[in-house]
């Protein structure tokens, strides 16, 4: 069925309740095609969830000058990564895109222009995670690309003008990870190259438990100056890309909305799982 069949069935659905809003640690590409405690979860948590119209992906994994949306009816599966095996390579997620959610996106954004992008698809921070919540691949998707000249701040404020999608069934899923610092992977000695075996360098667990203190905690100008909150998490976030999918996450929260914690995981010593859903 073609994305504009999709959403003209879905115009004659009733308005939904707000729909929650995710941030998923998306880890090695192989969770795609694995069944491991996370991947399973995710399979779990879009049973729990009500059915979204449309999902918009705020990946790791797509920078770009100015910000952009996928606006293509048919996205491409994008297999951007290497050195896994032939059948990840193999793997196809084909998700109708959503002009109209392209379009909503770009109209609800008031504070800059919104790029309209026919030439990107989805990444692995996207599909990866889709492919096992929704594998009948028949929720459109489209992805907000990250403005790589931009502040976290900016992020945080862009984010936050999002808020009214979640009135119209769309659910918000940032994807990246807490805590990524691929240069530091560590093994521990009794179970070599395992890289799901959960383990956690000390800094790392510092890094990661002070992001979740300060997102239940809703100090949201601590998080956007995370550059400041010292060594640890300096190590934590050596690069911002798989950081701020999560601040496009908490900026949707409303004050005091429920917020809950799962897959929260240390793995390889110096990447965390750690996800939440917000509503």
């Amino acid at each position: 069925m073609k994305s504009s069949d999709i959403e003209r069935l879905a115009e004659g659905l009733p308005s939904t309740d707000r729909m929650p809003v995710l941030f998923v640690g998306h880890g090695s590409p192989m969770n795609a095609i694995e069944e491991n405690a996370c991947s399973l979860r995710w399979r779990t948590l879009a049973q729990e969830l009500p059915r979204p119209r449309a999902i918009l992906c705020v990946s790791a994994h797509w920078e770009t000058r100015g910000a952009r949306v996928t606006a293509m009816d048919a996205p491409p599966t994008i297999h951007d990564f290497g050195g896994f095996p032939g059948e990840l390579f193999a793997a196809e997620y084909p998700a109708p895109g959503s002009p109209w959610l392209a379009e909503e996106t770009r109209t609800t954004v008031r504070s800059r222009p919104v790029g309209m992008d026919n030439e990107w698809g989805l990444d692995h921070g996207c599909w990866s995670v889709l492919k096992q919540m929704y594998p009948a691949a028949d929720v459109p998707v489209v992805q907000l690309s990250l403005d790589r000249t931009q502040a976290a701040d900016f992020h945080f404020a862009l984010g936050r003008e999002l808020a009214p999608l979640r009135d119209k069934g769309v659910l918000i899923l940032g994807s990246g990870n807490l805590v990524h610092n691929l240069g530091r992977i560590t093994f521990r000695g009794d179970r070599p190259g395992d890289f799901n075996a959960p383990f956690g360098l000390d800094w790392a667990l510092e890094a990661n438990a002070l992001f979740k203190k300060l997102i239940e905690e809703e100090r949201y100008e601590e998080l956007i100056a995370y550059r400041g909150l010292g060594s640890a998490v300096q190590l934590a976030v050596p690069t911002p890309d798989h950081y701020l999918p999560m601040l496009y996450a908490v900026a949707l929260r409303r004050a005091g909305e429920p917020l809950a914690w799962f897959n929260d995981v240390p793995l390889a010593g110096s990447l965390t799982m750690t996800s939440l859903r917000i509503g």
